[in-house]
């Protein structure tokens, strides 16, 4: 991902998405498809991507299909899961469940 600037704020709403779609699918998604997902445009899709490799969220692995799909790794199941959990105790009001 050369070249490409990741957000310098993160809109985490959209980190969620993207987190999501990965963990709804449980198995790696082409590009193309987790960014449909996640509801945005290639630019942003491909900013946010680079930044979540980054930070050790998801990685991309090849395909015989020569696609490159992008794999959900256990510390970004781990921040989505708290991700998750933030949204609805601060954001909802939903106190977690003991």
């Amino acid at each position: 991902m050369a070249g490409v600037v990741p957000p310098d704020r993160p809109d985490l709403y959209v980190v969620a998405r993207l987190l999501e779609g990965l963990w709804r699918e449980h198995e790696p998604m082409v590009k193309t498809r987790l960014q449909v997902a996640a509801n945005v445009n290639y630019d942003v899709f491909t900013r946010y991507l680079a930044w979540m490799m980054a930070k050790g969220l998801v990685s991309l692995e090849g395909n015989p299909d020569a696609r490159e799909r992008v794999v959900l790794t256990a510390r970004g199941a781990e921040a989505y899961r708290k991700l998750v959990q933030w949204v609805n105790d601060v954001v909802h009001g939903r106190m977690p469940q003991a």
